[in-house]
């Protein structure tokens, strides 16, 4: 060690107002300590959720039961029931809604614009051709429907991205050349439903209310290999999506290779909302809404993809238990997303034509 070199030291984590300071071998992270406690405060509740999800049915449980099930104390039939039929369920909800309010935090951050969401600009109507197109025309498997939404995700991005590029990309242009690539899909997805089998027709139509009533541990398991790729990859490329919130020109100033991280972020996202498109269908609003719910939270400037992931956790797991168990008859829980992102939608496009 040079003489005047400061020693190497563990991980140290540190208090400073108003931020939280993580240091490290070659490493330093400097965080808002609002966004770390928003992020803490989410975390419980999302438990608490879950608790109340693993407890909930026809066969009632207390949380001491539940928590009795987890840890393997509870008798034969509450640890079946809570472990191998309800646990599954609700660790798909969390695990979906992280990627729903990770991937709306990216394209709300890309286009700088709080109705860019894969499920407002088209990409989600895109991945559900795709994944229509496997299933009633190829008659694929469930790795193949995945494939098909990723594929028809990307695709309708592609298309999306090339006709809003003009001299550059602006936000608002990237929204209404989304919003009309939604509305052709839309028909082409409907008629594709009208001249299917019927069997296939009625299956592939619910699947696409957005459901999870066919979640399990397969399910799980295929979902968290593909997160386990893009999450580390959203994390990568935070940091220059930050910047590009201050504009392209400021954020080639910055030594952000501009285009080349929209196009990685684009990719991200896209394969993010796909891939949960593919295994439970569309699940509206989740994207749209979890970001701008997390930023008034966390007091940012603008989407913060931890406590995005955060609040969309919170948001499908809330809804899913709705969808149970908080209406007369269970619904899908898209239904239920459905509803409530709308209102949230449409007091968004009364606030911003205020802002305007």
């Amino acid at each position: 060690m040079t003489r005047g070199a400061p020693p190497e030291q563990d991980a140290v984590f540190a208090f400073d107002r108003p931020q939280v300071v993580l240091r490290g071998r070659g490493l330093s992270v400097r965080l808002s300590r609002r966004v770390v406690i928003t992020v803490a405060v989410l975390t419980a509740l999302a438990v608490i959720v879950a608790v109340l999800s693993l407890g909930t049915g026809s066969y009632a449980l207390s949380p001491a039961q539940v928590v009795e099930a987890l840890i393997g104390r509870a008798p034969g039939i509450a640890h079946t029931i809570v472990v191998d039929w309800r646990l599954p369920r609700v660790l798909v909800a969390a695990l979906f809604g992280i990627a729903l309010g990770l991937a709306g935090s990216i394209f709300q951050s890309l286009t700088r614009n709080p109705l860019g969401s894969p499920d407002v600009i088209g990409f989600d109507t895109g991945a559900y051709t795709g994944a229509l197109v496997v299933m009633l025309a190829l008659h694929g498997s469930s790795l193949g429907v995945t494939a098909g939404a990723i594929t028809g995700g990307l695709a309708t991005a592609t298309v999306v991205y090339l006709l809003a590029h003009r001299r550059g990309m602006h936000g608002f242009r990237l929204i209404v050349v989304g919003i009309g690539t939604t509305a052709m899909l839309t028909s082409v997805n409907t008629w594709m439903l009208l001249t299917a089998d019927t069997q296939e027709a009625v299956s592939a139509a619910f699947w696409g209310a957005g459901s999870l009533d066919t979640a399990g541990y397969p399910q799980l398991a295929l979902g968290a290999v593909v997160f386990v790729v893009l999450f580390p990859l959203a994390a990568a490329v935070s940091r220059g999506l930050g910047q590009l919130e201050l504009g392209d020109d400021a954020g080639a100033q910055l030594g952000v290779a501009v285009e080349r991280t929209r196009i990685t972020a684009t990719v991200v996202g896209v394969a993010l909302s796909a891939t949960v498109t593919a295994l439970a269908g569309p699940i509206a609003f989740v994207a749209l809404s979890a970001p701008q719910i997390a930023r008034r939270l966390a007091g940012t400037a603008g989407p913060t993809l931890g406590v995005s992931a955060a609040t969309g956790g919170v948001l499908l797991m809330s809804a899913d238990w709705i969808a149970q168990h908080g209406l007369p008859t269970p619904v899908p829980v898209g239904l239920v997303t459905v509803v409530l992102g709308g209102g949230y939608f449409v007091w968004l496009l009364i606030a911003e034509g205020r802002r305007r």
